[in-house]
């Protein structure tokens, strides 16, 4: 678990680098990083969720 962790703050401090990239410069190719990322950390965390709900059994 603590190792999904690691990954969804990964992830979501990519999502945020390319995300500040695209709004504050209007990096398009930046805005396409951020995309994909997102989708990645919604896998992650709906991992999370039943990895938690599984913990707490």
């Amino acid at each position: 678990m603590k190792d999904l962790v690691a990954k969804i703050n990964e992830v979501c401090a990519t999502f945020e680098k390319e995300a500040k990239l695209n709004v504050e410069n209007g990096n398009k190719a930046a805005g396409t990083r951020a995309r994909k990322a997102s989708l990645e950390l919604e896998k992650l965390l709906k991992e999370y969720r039943k990895a938690s709900i599984e913990a707490a059994k």
